[in-house]
């Protein structure tokens, strides 16, 4: 499994950002000069790795890499690993974390949401006593996340499009992954990726990428339309949303991003694209047909892994606290299953 090779180097990354209180940028709205705004009080599971998401997906990180290759030689050491998750993942401190995600509706939304769902289910995949533990704690902030996910989804008409955090298709397409939401609210959130997405064509996909992409996106929506569409009907759509790849003609999203400067926070995001395109263009490839789209998009797939792997475990820490979930996500995710049919 590729991912074995990175394990030990990805969980040391890890464990150092989610346990680093400091530098946070908490994103926390001030209403008195008495109140308290220590990250650590405000969130004390998630106070690491500079800001709430970062932290949650880092987490999800070590329980991937636990239950990919804990006890093996790729990670042979897990205590540090569980010993610090146990201490994070406790009823009291997720009861916090729930708290606040009510008190503050559009809070990580819906980004933030996603990866908490996808926390919750890759420690229900791990299983075992420390999994079911983690699991079964995390339950009211999942919870939260379905009643914030529900009320939310009836008022957002409109799709984000942009490639950073508050991209729509990206966040319900984990959401539909964890598979950790009622029926009801993941068929809603089917049914507003299909109103959205639907009907799109002919994507505008030489606008990409923008200056500070992690996302791309065409390829998420594209990414979170082969979850809800039969394999039949997804070829069918994407050759409407991007014709260039069924003719052959060049495609900007198929051609790895420059990095001018890999340490500027913003920048640096387009370490994050290559890898994210990675994951999506495997995810989109494995959907599709034999031929020569499928195989296109996997020569495209490695060569954005390519280029953006080397950063992961040598990059400083305005790329290190988030840039190896990603590497995680095009090394080691594999796609769903597409539905014969539509269900919602």
């Amino acid at each position: 499994m590729p991912l074995t090779a990175h394990a030990a180097g990805f969980a040391r990354l890890a464990l150092a950002n989610i346990t680093r209180e400091y530098p946070n940028f908490p994103a926390h709205p001030m209403t008195s000069p008495e109140e308290e705004i220590r990250p650590r009080t405000l969130h004390p599971a998630f106070h690491g790795a500079y800001d709430w998401h970062s932290s949650v997906h880092m987490h999800w990180l070590l329980v991937r890499l636990l239950r990919r290759h804990g006890g093996t030689p790729a990670l042979p050491h897990t205590a540090p690993v569980t010993a610090v998750l146990d201490r994070h993942l406790t009823p009291g401190n997720i009861a916090v974390e729930a708290a606040y995600l009510l008190a503050h509706p559009s809070f990580e939304r819906p980004y933030g949401w996603a990866w908490l769902v996808a926390l919750a289910a890759e420690c229900r995949a791990y299983g075992g006593t420390a999994g079911a533990r983690w699991a079964e704690a995390l339950k009211p902030a999942v919870t939260a996340v379905g009643t914030l996910l529900a009320e939310w989804l009836p008022k957002a008409i409109y799709p984000v499009r942009h490639g950073n955090h508050p991209n729509s298709a990206f966040a319900l397409g984990l959401v539909l992954d964890a598979g950790e939401l009622p029926a009801a609210t993941t068929g809603a959130v089917r049914q507003r990726l299909l109103t959205w997405f639907a009907d799109d064509r002919d994507a505008p996909a030489h606008w990409e990428p923008s200056g500070q992409d992690f996302l791309s996106p065409a390829l998420t929506e594209a990414d979170a339309m082969r979850r809800v569409l039969g394999r039949e009907r997804f070829a069918h759509w994407l050759d409407r949303f991007l014709p260039a790849l069924r003719s052959g003609a060049p495609c900007p999203l198929l051609e790895v991003p420059v990095v001018s400067d890999q340490a500027d926070p913003q920048i640096g995001h387009l370490l994050g694209l290559m890898l994210s395109r990675a994951a999506a263009l495997r995810s989109i490839a494995a959907a599709l047909p034999d031929g020569g789209v499928r195989t296109r998009l996997a020569q495209a797939a490695d060569a954005h892994l390519g280029a953006g792997l080397p950063a992961v475990e040598r990059a400083d820490f305005t790329t290190g606290h988030w840039l190896a979930t990603f590497a995680a996500l095009a090394l080691d995710t594999g796609p769903d299953p597409v539905p014969d049919a539509v269900s919602c």
